[in-house]
């Protein structure tokens, strides 16, 4: 055997004794034993409040962009009319007519968010969402998503009866312009009594209801309900029915009110356009 074999064939021996004392023995191969030595490197830490912080920042940002888009083609309105103001020949003239041009504007504006956002959740949204979600998933959303439709319609209804008596004080104002503050107050004054009254006990009880139907392992079918299939059998649940029906329904009124009333003046409204 050459002298180089022999040389290496010793140090192959030699490194062999040497790791069978070792801890990890000698069924490690060369490679393992290499990585076995390597210490993974330290955890990377982590700043769940400033995540947050992050969020919460795009989060604004992103409705502030939204918000200012939105401005920005409201004011290039301007440029498409640019009699929209209507400004007068003198000073005091001039400030009282651009002040009565905003309120129409500002009226305008909130009456149609109030009454758009009232057709999209109570004749497309929620049928939509009930036909396709499990009725506990639906439930939870319109739990969450109705504070916050009754909260814009109810700012939108207060902002449009106070540019309309504006506009139409009650001592000059006529008949139907009474008229038509009476229904702005009758939508304002329903969609408060959602938000303040009915829409928290509506949820308190259907958060109540729901885990009486988790115990009876309803509540995840779509399209339909199994409600009153299972009321028949369990008493507790029936009774519940009929309080969250009496509560449900009067929001569910409440809201129709709203509607209706909008819809009302929406007549006065197209009276008064001249296209």
């Amino acid at each position: 055997m050459p002298l180089f074999l022999r040389q290496r064939q010793q140090m192959s021996k030699h490194i062999l004794s040497r790791r069978s004392t070792e801890p990890d023995g000698p069924s490690l191969s060369p490679s393992r034993h290499f990585h076995s030595k390597l210490r993974a490197p330290p955890p990377i830490p982590r700043h769940p409040g400033r995540r947050g912080r992050l969020c919460s920042k795009g989060r604004a940002m992103g409705w502030a962009a939204r918000f200012l888009t939105a401005a920005a083609f409201l004011a290039a309105g301007l440029l498409f009319a640019p009699d929209a103001l209507r400004l007068g020949g003198g000073s005091g003239d001039g400030n009282a007519a651009t002040a009565a041009a905003a309120a129409r504007l500002v009226h305008l504006l909130a009456f149609a968010t109030a009454w758009g956002a009232g057709l999209w959740v109570t004749f497309v949204g929620g049928i939509v969402m009930f036909k396709y979600l499990p009725r506990h998933q639906f439930g939870s959303l319109q739990g969450k998503m109705f504070p916050a439709y009754f909260t814009l319609i109810s700012v939108c209804s207060a902002i449009s009866v106070a540019a309309f008596a504006y506009l139409h004080p009650w001592k000059t104002s006529s008949t139907i312009e009474r008229y038509q503050l009476g229904f702005l107050l009758s939508a304002l004054g329903c969609n408060l009594s959602n938000l303040l009254v009915f829409t928290p006990m509506t949820v308190e009880m259907m958060m109540k209801r729901h885990k009486m139907e988790k115990d009876l392992g309803i509540g995840t079918e779509v399209g339909y309900s199994k409600n009153a299939e299972t009321a028949k059998r369990s008493p507790a649940l029936a009774a519940m029915n009929r309080k969250f029906g009496m509560i449900h329904g009067l929001s569910s009124l409440a809201n129709i009110m709203s509607f209706g009333s909008l819809a009302m003046h929406s007549w006065y409204l197209s009276s008064k356009l001249d296209l």
